[in-house]
């Protein structure tokens, strides 16, 4: 194991963000998709980067101004690895501007849609413009000229702002040459033109606007330059949660100082001469690596308007309507359809209205006693949330354990908790020190003499709005052993005690990472006698240095390891007589791949386990997360062949990981082009529509049970 732990054998998961950004990048050059697609895409990687400075790279300097040594895995120092990470930031920024202007900006322009500088309006829009910019932006701008009464402003995290140069005397007899000016947030980024015909659009930027009329702002002086720039800031929030009271007034008195973090990056729009450049790092404390000169907007995540914006179904994803299986669209009772068997639910491509309808039902049905809930992000105006607020109404016992601190949902979540309080929920925020990430519901309901239990267990958030654009599993079921293990689950989370012994569950902090190192353990003791030994998983990343050597020891067992990550992956792949034998491959496409599916063969009656858990340090260490197996075999059998198996198909969407952690797209060869996503999304409507999903009846798999074979057809069939 020891020679497992040289940091040669570990990719650095900063860079390995990087990685995953180019390949977001990728798909906005990917000229078979429609072009407000490719588009979007190419806002998506802006966004990430945004985040991806906001926390990691935020991270990485506090790391170097406290002195933490070199990272225990990859070896690189936090000062190596912010010089790796600015000259491959620069690169794909770099790339960002020219796929727009090279590629993006002349593709739209083909069918009527344009973004227009400064130089190509005309008269009319001129007109038009200058009018607007009186009545609608003028009156809420507030420059500031520089001098010692007016001392640089405090720039709000990723707030449009503008550098001019001025010249001449003010009313007071002032000179300063500098002047910033902050661009409220209640001024749209992008204007919509106004054009004769629906099938022209013709968009101009705000900051476009501001510097044409730069000279409204400064009466009797001249504007000789006007620079956008945009500052990012680190946007972590830090509480020391065994020192304070209450975590919620802690978080929600902190949430105003994630506007004016430390500053991490400057971004320039690339006319901006260099003494001006200068002039903005020394002011916000930056230095020369941490300047990006970009082209415009220097917020390329405001042109994802341009996608809402412009009715185009042609240009566009086709749309598609999430279906709903059989036997859940004809039950008028969904605890009868949970009783008659397991139900498994895969979105996007079904539909996440069973979920709602369940809590809803609940809430109004009298012999439903309580319901609890893990709420990491919801969307506002939920109807989970109206369902919960009905039940609590109801004089329904309701218990939701809400997680404050979910990355940038804190407010919401906030929010969403006091509501709770005041309809009468008991709410809890987790675990001090531990994130309540897992994905669990339990409704408690009087039948006859008995009470049951029905619980929902999902790979993704209870929020409607992802569950349409992210692909997760839900399982839908009314087992006593796993609904008792839920409870103690539910009661671990909110009250005291030892930990809890379970029949079926495995939950971090406590049992899950031990518990997939045993089963790496057996497929190697599998492997060494020479029987077939095999290891599957979905995962949004992979960085956990315990689990990634486990894995290399199995491929120096003979275990063939297949591995579908997402986002950073940290282990190296196909290195000689350590990883020879794992495949690691990333799908991005339409939707965000969030399932985390992981599969053992186990002597061929195959294990399968679904988790709100990646194979990271933080899950399984610092967060309260579930892994649940799919017993039943039908619907185990689904699970392999449309999470795993197929995704290992597919030749379209996929990339594989190279030894150096650099990625290479997939090629279909001779073999028939084969795209995950979509082949699901054309397949599934019709196995629904087929027959209703059979009940589960309660049947596990015998050992030595389900062959591979069976998924392997389906999958098949669906290419």
């Amino acid at each position: 194991m020891s020679q497992l732990s040289d940091p040669g054998l570990f990719l650095n998961r900063e860079l390995a963000l990087l990685e995953f950004n180019r390949r977001v990048l990728a798909q906005a050059r990917d000229e078979r998709l429609p072009p407000l697609e490719r588009l979007r895409f190419l806002t998506i990687c802006s966004t990430n980067l945004d985040e991806f400075f906001e926390i990691r790279v935020a991270g990485l300097k506090e790391q170097v101004t406290h002195g933490v040594p070199a990272f225990p895995s990859d070896g690189r120092s936090p000062q190596e690895t912010l010089r790796r990470v600015s000259l491959a930031a620069h690169e794909i920024v770099a790339e960002q501007y020219r796929v727009l202007a090279q590629e993006l900006l002349p593709a739209l322009a083909e069918e009527g849609i344009h973004l227009l500088g400064r130089e190509a309006w005309s008269e009319d829009d001129r007109r038009w413009l200058k009018r607007h910019f009186l009545s609608e932006v003028l009156p809420v701008l507030t420059p500031v000229g520089l001098d010692p009464a007016h001392p640089f402003p405090r720039v709000l995290n990723k707030g449009l702002c503008l550098a001019l140069a001025v010249e001449g005397k003010d009313a007071f007899n002032r000179q300063s040459g500098v002047a910033i000016v902050q661009v409220p947030r209640s001024l749209p980024r992008l204007i919509e033109l106004p054009r004769e015909t629906s099938d022209e659009h013709a968009f101009v930027l705000l900051s476009s606007v501001v510097h044409e009329h730069a000279a409204e702002l400064f009466p009797g002086m001249a504007v000789t330059g006007c620079y956008p720039f945009r500052l990012t800031r680190n946007s972590d929030l830090w509480v020391d949660e065994e020192e304070v009271d209450n975590l919620l007034q802690a978080l929600k008195g902190e949430l105003p100082n994630r506007k004016f973090g430390e500053a991490v990056r400057l971004e320039v729009s690339d006319s901006t001469p260099p003494e001006m450049a200068q002039f903005l790092l020394q002011n916000v404390g930056l230095a020369a690596d941490d300047l990006y000169r970009v082209g415009e907007p220097v917020n390329l995540n405001r042109l994802a308007r341009i996608h809402a914006l412009v009715e185009r179904p042609d240009l566009k994803f086709p749309l598609f309507v999430p279906g709903t299986q059989a036997r859940l669209k004809s039950a008028t009772d969904l605890f009868e359809a949970i009783r008659a068997g397991d139900l498994l639910l895969h979105h996007p491509y079904e539909s996440f209205a069973p979920v709602v309808q369940l809590l809803t039902q609940a809430a109004a049905d009298p012999q439903v006693l309580a319901i609890k809930m893990t709420l990491y992000r919801t969307e506002t105006g939920s109807p989970i949330v109206t369902a919960l607020l009905d039940a609590a109404q109801a004089g329904k016992e309701v218990t939701a354990v809400v997680e404050l601190r979910a990355r940038f949902d804190e407010a919401a979540n906030i929010d969403l908790a006091t509501r709770l309080q005041e309809a009468g929920a008991n709410v809890v925020y987790g675990i001090v020190g531990y994130k309540a990430h897992a994905k669990m519901l339990l409704i408690v309901r009087r039948e006859g003499r008995r009470l049951r239990r029905y619980v929902h267990l999902g790979t993704g958030n209870y929020h409607p709005g992802t569950a349409r654009a992210y692909t997760d599993l839900g399982l839908l079921t009314a087992r006593a052993e796993i609904g008792t293990d839920v409870h103690k689950l539910f009661q671990e989370l909110t009250g005291l005690g030892h930990v809890a012994r379970l029949k079926c569950l495995l939950r971090s902090p406590f049992t899950l990472r031990s518990a997939l190192i045993e089963r790496i353990g057996r497929e190697m003791d599998e492997a060494r006698a020479g029987r077939k030994a095999r290891i599957v998983a979905r995962l949004n990343a992979l960085t956990e240095p315990g689990i990634i050597q486990a894995l290399y020891e199995a491929s120096q067992a003979g275990v063939e390891v297949e591995l579908l990550v997402r986002g950073a992956c940290c282990l190296r792949p196909g290195v000689p007589g350590v990883s020879e034998r794992i495949k690691v491959r990333s799908i991005v496409g339409r939707f965000l791949e969030h399932s985390r599916v992981y599969s053992f063969f186990a002597g061929g009656a195959e294990e399968v386990w679904c988790s709100s858990a990646d194979w990271m340090e933080r899950n399984f260490f610092r967060r309260f997360e579930v892994c649940f197996p799919i017993l039943d075999e039908e619907l185990r059998s689904r699970v392999l062949a449309e999470a795993l198996e197929l995704p290992l198909s597919d030749n379209q969407q996929a990339w594989e990981l190279r030894q150096d952690g650099s990625y290479v797209r997939v090629a279909p060869g001779r073999r028939q082009p084969l795209a995950s996503q979509q082949a699901l999304l054309d397949t599934h409507a019709e196995r629904l529509r087929a027959r209703p999903e059979r009940g589960s009846s309660q049947k596990r798999t015998p050992r030595g049970g389900r062959d591979a074979e069976p998924g392997t057809e389906r999958r098949t069939r669906r290419a």
